[in-house]
C-alpha cells in the first residue's frame, strides 16, 4: 500500500485482539529536560502488558544511533537529519517535529545571528542532533558543547553568548529560564534545503513562548523513531500499535498545545523506509 493511501485514510486504534509479545527492548532517549527524553519515558511507562521498554539516557540524535550502531539499544529516536548519515537504518515511525531554538538573554544586544559572529557559542551537546545542526549553519562562532542544563547556567552566567537547542517548545529547562529570548533562523533555510533537502522546514514559535512578543521564525526537522532491519516484526509490530493506540498520551509536556502525534502522519519517514513489520501493522490497522 502507498503511503499516500495511508494519509486519505484514518488509522483503526484497536488491536483487534493482537497478543503482544513478551520480552525487553531498549529506547535510545536523550538527555534529561529534552523532548527525547521525556518521550521515551512516556513510551516506556505506556509499553503494553508483557513487553517492557527500557529507556536509556543519551546525548542525542548521534549518540542514539550509536546505540544502535553498537547493540546496546533496540530503538532510536533520531532527527531525520541524521538519519540520512545512517546506512541500514528503518523507521517505525515520524514522531513530532524539533524545533531549531538560538537563545540569548532578553538584555543581550544579539539581534541577529551575525550578530553572533566570534562570540562563544553552545552549539548543543556532543552526539545531538544539535550539533550537526549548529555545524550545518556555520555561524561562525566560538564553539563550545554543552549539556542543555550545563548551557543554560553558562548563558546566565556570561560565559557564553548564546545557545543553540533543537527540542519541542517550551522546552521545560529554558521555560523556566526567564528572561531569554530567541533569535530567528529561517534566513538558513534556503540555503540549507538547497545542499540538504527538504528534511528541513520553517516554523514559527508561537509568541507568548518564553515570554516573546511575536512569532520566531526558525527551522524544524522531523524526528522519527527507528531501529535496525534485524528487530523482530513482532516487535515492531507491538511498537506501531502503541504509537497509534496511545497517540494522545504520547505527548511530552513540552510539546503540548504546538504538536501531537498525528496517527496520519507516523509513516510520513521521508527517505528512511519503514520496518516490514511496521509497514505490515500500519496496512493491519488501516483496514
Amino acid at each position: 500500500m502507498k503511503r499516500r493511501a495511508f494519509l486519505l485514510g484514518t488509522l483503526v486504534l484497536t488491536a483487534c485482539g493482537t497478543s503482544e509479545p513478551s520480552g525487553t527492548i531498549r529506547i535510545a532517549g536523550g538527555e534529561p529536560g529534552g523532548f527525547y527524553h521525556d518521550f521515551a519515558a512516556l513510551i516506556s511507562r505506556l509499553s503494553p502488558g508483557p513487553l517492557t521498554i527500557t529507556p536509556i539516557q543519551t546525548g542525542g540524535s548521534a549518540d542514539n544511533l550509536r546505540h544502535l550502531r553498537e547493540g546496546t539499544a533496540d530503538l532510536a529516536l533520531t532527527l531525520s537529519d541524521s538519519a540520512h548519515l545512517e546506512s541500514g537504518l528503518v523507521a517505525l515511525g515520524r514522531v513530532y517535529e524539533n524545533y531549531l531554538q538560538l537563545v540569548v538573554l532578553v538584555d543581550s544586544p544579539y539581534r541577529t545571528a551575525a550578530d553572533l559572529v566570534g562570540k562563544p557559542v553552545s552549539l548543543g551537546a556532543t552526539g545531538s542532533g544539535a550539533a550537526l545542526q549548529g555545524e550545518r549553519l556555520a555561524l561562525g562562532v566560538q564553539e563550545a558543547h554543552y549539556p542543555l542544563r550545563n548551557a543554560v547556567d553558562a548563558l546566565k552566567a556570561g560565559e557564553i553568548a548564546a545557545l543553540l537547542w533543537s527540542g519541542g517548545v517550551p522546552t521545560p529547562e529554558l521555560d523556566r529560564a526567564t528572561g531569554i529570548r530567541l533569535l530567528p533562523l529561517d534566513g538558513f533555510l534556503p540555503k540549507l534545503r538547497e545542499r540538504y533537502g527538504k528534511v528541513y522546514e520553517r516554523v514559527d514559535v508561537r509568541m507568548g513562548v518564553y515570554g516573546s512578543s511575536a512569532d520566531v521564525p526558525t527551522i524544524g526537522t522531523p524526528n522519527l523513531l527507528v531501529c535496525r532491519p534485524g528487530l523482530s516484526a513482532e516487535y515492531a509490530g507491538a511498537v506501531v500499535r502503541l504509537l497509534v493506540a496511545k497517540a494522545a498520551e504520547l505527548v511530552p509536556q513540552q510539546a503540548l498545545g504546538t504538536q501531537y502525534l498525528d496517527v496520519r502522519s507516523l509513516i510520513d519517514t521521508g527517505r528512511v523506509p519503514l520496518h516490514p513489520g511496521a509497514a505490515a501493522e500500519y496496512r493491519r490497522l488501516h483496514g
